[in-house]
């Protein structure tokens, strides 16, 4: 008979494996309202399934990883009946999360981000490495499928790769912020705490918005109120920070408005994604770099306050005080 115990661990397992099967499809569907046409194929400048499914196996264990496969083969059945390039590209889709998860575990990656190594190892293992298995397999299922031109193969593959590494870099760190919030939540905390996150969001709302349809090449003013975010309120002000930059910048860019204007896609691309990017690497790394050094310094403050107490109990008197009887008239030593 099987214990009870092992039913319970595999119901909820398939209990997280659906959750996480419709957050990337949800992620999907709200990735795919903005999409841009490289090569004749559609490719979504970012794609948060691949930070929700990175997001996913660093926090629920690789045992969840049907989620993915089954939230990206419903997102590639809306598109029309299953091929055998559809496998292809699910599978992909597949490996990347999990290559990224691998490779953060073998260097010893924290979830609570609060170490500048950790920023760096999401940036460049979970995000810029890891995506280049979904994009490549994709990009090469597609052109043996001969949806792809072989002479548009770079340019598309280029695009895929960004689109998920920038879904890892905007919406991981915004679950994993989640995950270990240090945003004021006691009674304690004084209310101008609260009116200063307020106004850093909407702050962060109303200058995005303006920058990204202003003609004018204004795009850089977003990164002081990412830099406040990570000062404040370390990732949990980055990250929300990041995503409102990418959420109003990537229709801008897909629409061709404001400092997008009057450029061709490749370089309307790279204004994109180097915004985003800029933003993603400020905050993330930022907001890491502090939350160290804040660690760092409350270590050593408990290291001294231990020390002084340790002295304190040690020592035989107050200085200056060391032949004062005690009570029953013997000199102190």
């Amino acid at each position: 008979m099987v214990p009870n115990e092992t039913i319970r661990r595999g119901t909820a397992t398939g209990l997280w494996i659906l959750v996480l099967a419709a957050a990337y499809y949800g992620g999907g569907k709200l990735g795919l309202l903005e999409q841009v046409v490289v090569g004749g194929v559609r490719v979504t400048p970012l794609w948060p399934p691949t930070g929700i499914a990175v997001a996913g196996l660093l926090l629920l264990g690789l045992r969840v990883w049907p989620g993915i496969a089954l939230g990206a083969l419903l997102i590639i059945a809306g598109f029309g009946p299953l091929t055998l390039s559809s496998f292809g590209i699910t599978a992909g889709n597949t490996l990347a999360p999990l290559a990224a998860c691998w490779l953060l575990r073998r260097v010893g990656f924290r979830l609570e981000l609060d170490r500048l190594g950790d920023g760096v190892a999401l940036v460049f293992l979970g995000a810029l490495t890891a995506m280049l298995i979904s994009s490549g397999t994709a990009c090469v299922v597609l052109l043996l499928d001969g949806a792809l031109p072989g002479h548009e193969f770079w340019p598309v593959w280029s695009a895929w790769w960004t689109g998920d590494a920038m879904g890892v870099l905007v919406i991981a760190p915004l679950l994993l912020a989640g995950y270990a919030a240090r945003l004021p939540r006691t009674r304690s905390t004084p209310p101008l705490r609260w009116v200063e996150a307020v106004v850093l969001l909407a702050s962060t709302v109303v200058v995005t918005l303006v920058v990204t349809r202003s003609t004018l090449d204004l795009l850089f003013l977003v990164l002081p109120l990412v830099m406040w975010g990570a000062l404040r309120f370390q990732l949990p002000g980055a990250a929300p920070c990041v995503l409102v930059v990418s959420v109003f910048a990537v229709p801008a860019a897909t629409d061709q408005v404001g400092p997008f204007l009057g450029h061709g896609l490749l370089a309307t691309m790279v204004i994109l994604q180097a915004l985003n990017g800029s933003a993603a690497l400020t905050g993330l790394l930022l907001a890491a770099m502090i939350t160290e050094r804040n660690n760092t310094l409350r270590t050593i403050e408990q290291a001294c306050a231990g020390l002084a107490e340790l002295v304190a109990h040690l020592s035989p008197g107050e200085p200056g005080e060391p032949g004062e009887p005690d009570d029953d008239g013997a000199p102190r030593r």
